[in-house]
């Protein structure tokens, strides 16, 4: 008898309210429009109320039209974040088939590049051309974009990246930008610039999974301007658990586990290693040898298949 009469004193309230909003139209908006009270949340702490966000591109705060994130999830990223590295590279053999057909189902891929960035491109379609079951990339979801990450602070990009995740109906959840000379140029400075805009881009579409990278050998070894940048993103991804995508870590480590932090990003130990086995061929590598966009295809794959919820070895 309890549950009854709160169930009539409630029913004789929302009456009232109902007929009292029915003649003030700011009370109607106060409690939702419908007569019946909203709730709003700080999600974020923040003190901002509702999704902390401002919302300027008339999206909503992930880019994502489909509202419990599963259909344009950008996957699952572990606590600790994700290396792809020369090591995700030579464990590509491991990847499940079912990961691989969960990648090309789920992902929706937006990657900003330029010639470097291209060798990525060219190794999917090389694996796709010696390995049955693995798409090329025109049947991988990838829209390619034309431009890279700048130098010295330039944020460009950014722009760029919000206004195709702020398309109407966009469905992209995976958003990859490369570096072309970049970082050999850049200054702390400019990598920290580049760092807190992907993290704020992170904040601001939390249904988008960003891959950070690291820029292409130059020949200057570990003492090297690169080498000092490339350390600053990979020590700021292990400590917040980002994506990364070592692009020069790649490129130094041959498949037996021989380390050339002097080469360049024509790939020299390429040549020797594919000269006594024989090596996937292509029509063209940017900049290096077709045994380097393998390898970075190789370890994109074992990306994705990583973030569509493979566990690994």
């Amino acid at each position: 008898m309890r549950t009854t009469r709160t169930s009539t004193v409630f029913l004789l309230l929302a009456a009232g309210l109902l007929a009292l909003t029915a003649g003030c139209p700011a009370l109607t908006a106060l409690l939702g429009g419908n007569g019946a009270p909203t709730e709003v949340t700080d999600q974020n702490n923040d003190g901002a109320g509702g999704n902390g966000d401002a919302d300027t591109n008339g999206t909503s705060a992930n880019g994502d039209a489909d509202a419990d994130g599963d259909a344009t999830s950008g996957g699952n990223v572990p606590a600790g974040g994700l290396l792809a590295d020369h090591a995700a590279a030579g464990n590509f053999a491991s990847i499940p088939s079912q990961f691989v057909s969960a990648a090309q189902s789920g992902f929706d891929i937006f990657y900003g590049h330029t010639s470097h960035g291209s060798q990525v491109v060219t190794g999917i379609d090389m694996i796709a051309a010696t390995h049955a079951g693995f798409p090329a990339a025109d049947a991988l979801n990838i829209t390619e974009q034309y431009g890279d990450l700048g130098t010295q602070g330039d944020l460009a990009w950014v722009d760029v990246t919000r206004d195709a995740l702020g398309q109407p109906g966009n469905t992209h959840n995976l958003v990859v930008w490369s570096w072309c000379g970049g970082v050999s140029e850049n200054t702390p400075e400019g990598i920290d610039a580049y760092l807190q805009a992907l993290d704020r881009l992170e904040q601001d579409y939390p249904g988008v999974t960003f891959v950070y990278m690291t820029g292409h050998l130059d020949g200057e070894g570990p003492g090297g301007i690169l080498y000092r940048g490339n350390n600053r993103i990979r020590e700021y991804c292990a400590a917040h658990g980002k994506v990364l995508f070592d692009f020069a870590d790649i490129e130094s480590y041959d498949p037996a586990g021989g380390y050339y932090p002097d080469g360049t990003d024509w790939c020299e130990w390429c040549e020797t290693w594919c000269s006594t086995r024989a090596c996937p061929d292509c029509v063209e590598c940017a900049h290096s040898q077709c045994f380097n966009c393998y390898q970075k295809g190789r370890a994109f794959w074992w990306l994705l298949a990583r973030l569509a919820g493979w566990e690994g070895e």
